[in-house]
């Protein structure tokens, strides 16, 4: 008897625990209200939330201010399938790499999405009603025959139950000679852009067939290659304007009102190197992972592997804030580099007020930094957090000196449980955050006004 108890035991966690490639989720997005959540996976799905509006009693009944809705699940489509490269004998993964709203002009939403190679345009619409009384079919839809049709009458449109249909509207693809990595709708609502590992391409939303090239770092010889684009993303409110990261640690601002081919940036950001502090890890460490604009469009916030930073347009001599997200790992790098994580490419999002930035972590921390004090804070995502109206713990790596309950030592943290993907809602404290196969969204719902820690 305790023995089939131990078994069942040992068997329920291996069940929780164990997660298909295919479910692992690897984009996260709101769309521009905050109401819908887009997520990808592995396995080329796209999931969408929506959030479901509490009634004002409801909310004041749970002791909550605002608007308290949680977010379920509105629908659900295969995005993109395994597809294969005759031409190169290359496999295609199906995996979502970048999901990225439309501005929404109607009743209907679009999203982006891309894998490798393909970017695809969905709509995203609802149907309440579906027509009846048609003269040339019947109701099962089958054609009628002419003969016995004796009279005319007007289709008419009858209520039925609510349906949500998401359709391709395009497929732009032959685009990218190499894996896509970025992609950015532009503020003029009309066009986005691509970037793989050494080009950017310009879209027309309309056109399909063809895109313009504005970036291309390809050298004439391979063997000259020495960095390869990791990012980009348009400025939120300058149609002309976008940025670009590199695996050397450099962000370059581009303006297409100088050139059609902005080979030639019109300025170049990066920190000058401690040269106390190379080693052979130096320009791995250095690499951006992910750059963001400020929602006002003033600064940039960067991620390489172990420091997030925050730039100022104004000033490219430098970063003015750096914030160290896990230093304790410098002295593993060596280990991390054995297993491969030193490659893993962390995302970073800004709050709606741009006053609080937030990045991922291992062991399934993440962490929050306060740009007007400099004091940061790291979270926990785990099961017991995701439970209704429960309050998110904050955690401690001990790396010396007192250990406190409850500190993590760097020896047993967890890179299997990585936090790589999150968005921030456009105007309230609601951060979505991916790890591995689980979605959790947190919320702060005591007071709108103060930031979520």
């Amino acid at each position: 008897m305790g023995e089939d108890a131990e078994s069942s035991k040992i068997n329920h966690t291996f069940l929780r625990d164990y997660v298909t490639e295919a479910d692992v989720i690897s984009t996260v997005e709101f769309n521009q209200t905050g109401d819908l959540l887009a997520t990808g996976d592995k396995g080329g799905r796209v999931v969408i939330f929506q959030r479901e509006t509490e009634s004002k009693g409801e909310a004041e009944e749970a002791g909550e201010t605002g608007d308290s809705g949680e977010y379920n699940v509105y629908s659900t489509f295969q995005s993109h399938e395994p597809d294969f490269d005759y031409l190169k004998s290359l496999e295609i993964e199906e995996k979502i790499n970048k999901i990225r709203w439309l501005p929404q002009q109607n009743a209907a939403h679009f999203l982006l999405s891309t894998n490798d190679k393909t970017i695809k345009l969905w709509k995203v619409s609802e149907r309440d009603k579906r027509p009846e009384g048609y003269n040339l079919k019947d109701e099962e839809g089958r054609l009628k025959d002419i003969s016995t049709i004796t009279s005319l009458q007007v289709p008419v449109l009858k209520p039925t139950d609510l349906m949500v249909e998401v359709r391709p509207r395009r497929v732009f693809s032959n685009g990218h000679t190499y894996h896509v990595n970025s992609i950015s709708v532009n503020s003029d609502g009309e066009t986005y852009l691509s970037a793989d590992d050494l080009r950017i391409n310009m879209w027309h939303l309309g056109i399909t067939d063809r895109s313009f090239n504005i970036v291309d770092i390809k050298p004439a010889n391979m063997e000259d290659l020495t960095e390869v684009i990791t990012a980009a993303e348009f400025h939120p409110h300058h149609c002309h304007l976008f940025v670009y990261s590199s695996s050397k640690g450099t962000l370059r601002l581009c303006d297409m009102r100088a050139s059609a081919l902005c080979d030639k940036h019109t300025k170049l950001f990066e920190e000058p190197e401690d040269p106390g502090n190379r080693s052979f890890f130096s320009e791995i460490i250095s690499s951006v992972s992910d750059v963001k604009f400020s929602h006002s469009g003033r600064y940039l916030l960067t991620r390489d592997y172990l420091t997030a930073k925050v730039w100022d347009l104004n000033m490219d001599k430098g970063p003015v804030e750096t914030y160290q997200v896990h230093e304790y790992l410098r002295s593993k790098l060596c280990s991390l580099y054995e297993n491969d994580c030193i490659f893993d490419k962390f995302e970073c999002v800004w709050n709606s007020s741009d006053s609080v930035i937030m990045t991922g972590a291992y062991n399934s921390f993440f962490r929050m930094f306060d740009r007007e004090t400099g004091r940061g804070v790291t979270l926990e995502a785990w099961r017991e957090s995701s439970k209704p109206r429960a309050v998110l713990r904050t955690r401690r790596v001990y790396t010396g000196g007192k250990r406190r309950r409850g500190d993590v030592g760097v020896d047993s943290l967890d890179f299997t449980k990585k936090i790589l993907h999150m968005a921030w809602h456009p105007s309230e404290n609601i951060i979505a955050i991916a790890a591995t196969n689980n979605l959790y969204i947190f919320q702060d719902r005591v007071n709108p006004d103060t930031q979520t820690q």
